[in-house]
């Protein structure tokens, strides 16, 4: 196997739902602050919650300080993982993750679908994207029948190991 297909069933946008703490029945491009700073952002769940903010140039912030100040703000009150994105000139998306827990990680697959679908509605992207995160570069698409957000991007061994199963841990 080379390559993975994955059905990651449909983008929730419903801020109830996500959860988030604002008004109206879906939060597209919305103006908030953040630590006193403005953004525009988009709220997702893909079975957890994404916050995404379209950024000029994403490799020059600061996200070890920006993540947790979107994470725990009480807009979220489930907390919130945070994606980063920004419109390349070939039309793939560069997004960099701050995940909920976990602090900056190199690809997030839920994040990625979030991210094409604030794109999607932000008439940023086509019918699929190329979403370019610092582990590796995911192809998302939605179903027009279903609407489920289809991910697909190579499946690539990492490692080999074994457990000992008598082992005893404390």
């Amino acid at each position: 196997v080379s390559l993975a297909r994955v059905n990651m069933g449909k983008a929730v946008l419903d801020p109830t739902q996500i959860p988030v703490a604002l008004t109206g029945d879906k939060i597209i491009d919305r103006p908030v602050q953040i630590n006193g700073n403005d953004y525009r952002i988009t709220c997702v769940s893909m079975g957890n919650p994404h916050c995404v903010v379209f950024c000029d140039i994403v490799d020059n912030l600061d996200i070890d300080t920006l993540g947790p100040q979107f994470e725990y703000n009480p807009l979220f009150p489930d907390r919130v993982n945070v994606e980063f994105a920004q419109v390349l000139p070939d039309g793939k998306i560069r997004m960099r993750v701050w995940e909920r827990g976990s602090g900056i990680t190199q690809a997030c697959g839920t994040g990625a679908c979030a991210t094409y679908v604030a794109a999607r509605y932000a008439g940023l992207c086509g019918e699929a994207a190329s979403i370019v995160m610092d582990g590796g570069t995911l192809r998302i698409s939605q179903e027009k029948e279903s609407g489920n957000i289809m991910m697909e991007g190579p499946a690539v061994k990492v490692f080999d190991g074994t457990i000992d199963t008598e082992a005893t841990f404390e």
